[in-house]
């Protein structure tokens, strides 16, 4: 990062390091602490919201059954939108290539919805969760189609 007054240049390339513009347009540099910068901006980043986070949980084939490894995933997503103040919830259900398309858009809808009545069952509020189904459009794994992938059979969740 750097910064211009008056057509001098400053860089910043060392962690807490900080310039300060005069009026009279000089740049004067030093460097902070990390408590200094707690002390000045501690409540301007105490407000900034928690980073979303992610999880996929896979099923089995042709349905929207949880494989077994992914049913204790539930948990950990229910964990994550418990602990914040005002969760967004989104829920994309996707399929492997096996079917036609509209058999594929069908079930990724099923599969997203299985995921958000899990969800809903241990507490989580419907309206704060929106679903999507995207079929076969977007493997996690590309195959020719008609091939099944398990990989593909999957739900993306974002906690934010």
């Amino acid at each position: 990062m750097s910064v211009t007054s008056d057509g001098k240049e400053q860089v910043l390339n060392q962690p807490y390091a900080s310039a300060k513009v005069e009026r009279a347009g000089n740049v004067e540099t030093s460097t902070t602490s990390r408590p200094d910068v707690q002390q000045v901006f501690g409540p301007a980043l105490a407000a900034m919201p928690v980073r979303p986070a992610s999880f996929t949980v896979y099923f089995d084939e042709g349905s929207d059954e949880l494989t077994p490894q992914s049913r204790g995933v539930v948990a950990r997503i229910f964990a994550e939108i418990a602990r914040r103040q005002a969760p967004e919830v989104v829920v994309i259900g996707h399929t492997d290539a096996v079917g036609t398309m509209a058999y594929n858009d069908e079930l990724s809808i099923k599969r997203a919805e299985r995921m958000r009545d899990e969800l809903v069952k241990l507490g989580a509020a419907k309206d704060r969760i929106r679903m999507a189904g995207r079929g076969k459009r977007e493997p996690l794994i590309r195959t020719p189609d008609g091939a099944p992938q398990p990989r593909n059979r999957r739900v993306e969740v974002t906690v934010r």
